[in-house]
């Protein structure tokens, strides 16, 4: 069958009713001209639009942004429904412009709020609108004229985007019941004519809209199938910008749509209009704007799975792909291996970023766009280029291309994972191989056993607890795991294999007491890891997901998961030593540390001491320096040794706890006094000061002092 699916033909119809005139009650600014007022001018009063203005804008931003990305095969039809219904263009692709939709709507103008209500109804525009899902396009018929005798092989899918204001629940499901009956009815007509298709499937979107401020009277409801034909969602959507928000989300989901915010991108102001952009007219800003593509653009992204894939807006409804704007520009000339080229179309088409950026790149002018990493070199993925006048969004190739060879299994995915568990893959696919079977056998109850039945059986018992990745396990990479592991996948159990299952539990029990050391991974973490304690904890939470996942196979396979719950839960006086130990240990703790104590405070003490003998003995110093009259005064008998304070060591000097560093150069000091004589003239000085030329004064071994007196007698 010729694919054409739901969106290739989408027929809007719009509610052209009295009621529709209503206002949304979303004030707009009208009068923006605040600066340069003349005094005594009162101010214009803010304005807003009808129910009929908000849809048709809005309308008409989903047909532009299909317009944009799809120029053909992707087709509107729009009809006006009053009192009547009035198709405005058809399937003709010269038709399908806005430039045509917005003329023809031009000429309808707005509700007449006069207009008796009961003559206007949506259902004029509904019947319309599957008349005319009913009508062949000329790609359809291009598809019919090439299959010939096949023709009928053509599907014939259609949209039907439906605004209007419900009265409530039971109204939405009347037009339901009627766009249902109303398609059997011409799917019985198109039967037996050449000019008409059947509708083999149809999509109605009811979307009721109503002023802001109100409470709605309809309530949402997701995708539901009425029939084989025809499947129906309800929204419920205020106006204004929210209709337009909704329009906006919808129209990605229906053409399989994505966005992508262009980030950083310099702009140099231009005239302000404004007193805000006044205060920025000299300085330049950086901007985003955001696009819409085809979501294949994003395909590569998808597959690697890459953290900033997924960024929801600030009130949006959608998710959107950052990307930052690259400063080195390059021309058209220049080639580029890329793997696409999708069209894109900006959300906020009149703002000035989105303007400037279009100019911009319909200059000939091409932008690199580079993925917004924290680490490492940056990775250009995409770049924007105009062709014949058209913007596309290109797809760079930024990650390993289809010609290389590919890649090992030890690089991973992305090469991000390489500790995969290949030698263990290895011995499970051995263990898993098949093997060809003549014919099936019977079972002991008669029953017939299928071999490939059997196969899957078995392959779903090996996988149900089988990690990938040698750190994210550890039973899987120890050594005495590997009596239980084999086991415990089996359909059935023996005794003796309940008997070794026992003991490898109890010998890890056994491990445990003895404080052996696991082979827990420490990739990724900061320190040493996980204390002994929690990897035990890790390593029986593991094996008993292991062993839960296989208890329901049979009743052996109970008791082993009995076995592992007792070893498990601690006997009470065990636990009862463990905190014995653990108090005789705060003491032992407690007892060092008052020790410590004890040491430091005598330190102290013992500097205390040495500081004030130095302190009494400079004081007696300095007395006798008083006293003595001359040189030649006698020494003072039963003198002490003097002490010099500069020679006390930082340790003696310093009051209060002794640090590091004074000890370390105490010690420095007192190791480098042991390696050398000391000077004679520092040994015999008198208050750290030693007399020069001594033996000047004596002759012939005789003072002068002394034969002088000797001469006066």
């Amino acid at each position: 069958m010729k694919t054409f699916s739901e969106s290739h033909k989408t027929v809007f119809v719009v509610d052209h009713c009295p009621y529709m005139a209503e206002s949304c009650r979303q004030h707009v600014e009208f009068d923006m001209l605040t600066k340069n007022r003349a005094q005594g001018i009162i101010p214009l009063a803010p304005i807003s639009k009808s129910l009929w203005t908000c849809a048709v804008e809005a309308s008409m931003e989903y047909c532009r942004i299909m317009y944009d990305i799809f120029p053909f095969k992707k087709l509107v039809n729009f009809i006006v429904s009053d009192s009547g219904s009035r198709i405005l263009n058809s399937w003709s692709q010269e038709d399908q412009n806005l430039q045509e939709l917005m003329g023809a709507l031009a000429t309808v103008g707005p509700p007449n709020p006069r207009t008796d209500p009961e003559c206007c109804s949506i259902l004029h525009g509904l019947v319309a609108a599957v008349e005319s899902l009913c009508k062949i396009t000329d790609y359809q018929h291009e598809a019919r004229t090439v299959l010939m005798e096949n023709a009928e092989r053509v599907a014939n899918r259609g949209r039907i985007i439906c605004i209007t204001n419900a009265k409530s629940d039971s109204h939405v499901q009347m037009l339901e019941d009627c766009v249902s009956e109303t398609i059997h009815e011409h799917n019985k007509v198109a039967a037996g004519s050449d000019h008409l298709m059947q509708i083999q499937k149809c999509d109605l979107v009811l979307i009721h809209t109503y002023p802001v401020g109100e409470d709605s009277l309809v309530s949402d409801r997701p995708k539901k199938e009425l029939s084989n034909v025809l499947t129906s969602e309800v929204h419920s959507v205020r106006a204004g910008r929210h209709l337009c928000t909704k329009l906006n989300h919808l129209v990605q989901l229906h053409f399989d749509l994505a966005s992508t915010t262009i980030t950083n991108i310099p702009m140099k102001p231009t005239l302000s209009v404004s007193d805000q952009e006044e205060q920025h007219a000299n300085t330049s800003a950086n901007y985003d704007v955001e696009l819409l593509h085809h979501k294949e653009a994003h395909m590569d992204f998808m597959k690697s799975g890459d953290s900033y894939v997924g960024n929801h807006k600030e009130n949006s409804l959608k998710e959107t792909v950052t990307l930052k704007w690259c400063t080195p520009r390059t021309n058209s000339v220049e080639l580029h291996y890329c793997t696409g080229a999708f069209r894109i179309s900006p959300v906020d088409v009149n703002s000035r970023p989105s303007s400037c950026l279009t100019n911009f790149l319909l200059n000939g002018r091409s932008v690199l766009l580079e993925q917004p990493r924290k680490s490492g070199s940056k990775v250009i993925s995409h770049m924007l280029s105009s062709h014949g006048g058209e913007i596309f969004l290109h797809v760079l190739s930024s990650s390993r291309s289809t010609l290389e060879d590919p890649p090992s299994i030890s690089e991973g995915c992305g090469g991000r994972v390489t500790d995969y568990r290949i030698t263990d893959f290895g011995e499970f696919m051995r263990e898993n191989r098949l093997m060809p079977v003549l014919e099936p056998q019977h079972r002991m109850d008669g029953s017939l056993d299928v071999p490939l039945e059997r196969a899957k059986e078995q392959l779903e018992r090996h996988t149900r607890y089988w990690p990938m990745i040698i750190s994210q396990t550890t039973i899987f990479n120890m050594q005495a795991v590997v009596p239980l592991a084999n086991v415990i996948v089996k359909d059935s159990l023996t005794e003796e294999d309940v008997l070794n299952c026992q003991k490898t539990i109890y010998n890890l029990v056994d491990m445990e007491r003895k404080n052996d050391p696991l082979p827990i991974s420490t990739a990724g973490t900061r320190g040493k890891g996980p204390k002994r304690d929690e990897q035990y904890r890790i390593m029986w939470n593991e094996l008993e997901t292991l062993v839960r996942a296989h208890v329901r196979s049979s009743d052996r396979h109970q008791r082993v998961m009995d076995c592992l719950t007792a070893c498990r839960s601690k006997p009470p006086e065990e636990e009862e030593r463990k905190k014995r130990g653990r108090k005789r240990e705060d003491k032992e703790e407690k007892a060092e540390k008052q020790s410590k104590d004890l040491e430091h405070e005598k330190k102290w003490q013992e500097t205390e001491r040495v500081k004030s003998s130095i302190d009494r003995e400079k004081e007696e110093l300095i007395e006798s320096e008083v006293i003595k009259d001359s040189p030649d005064s006698p020494e003072p008998p039963n003198k002490k040794p003097h002490i010099a304070v500069e020679d006390v060591s930082p340790v003696e000097k310093s009051k209060g706890p002794v640090n590091l560093l004074s000890m370390w150069s105490s010690r420095i000091s007192t190791v480098n006094s042991r390696k050398h004589q000391e000077f004679a003239g520092r040994v015999n000085s008198v208050n750290n000061k030693a007399e020069l030329y001594q033996h000047l004064k004596e002759e012939n071994g005789v003072e002068a002092v002394e034969n002088g007196k000797a001469s006066r007698q």
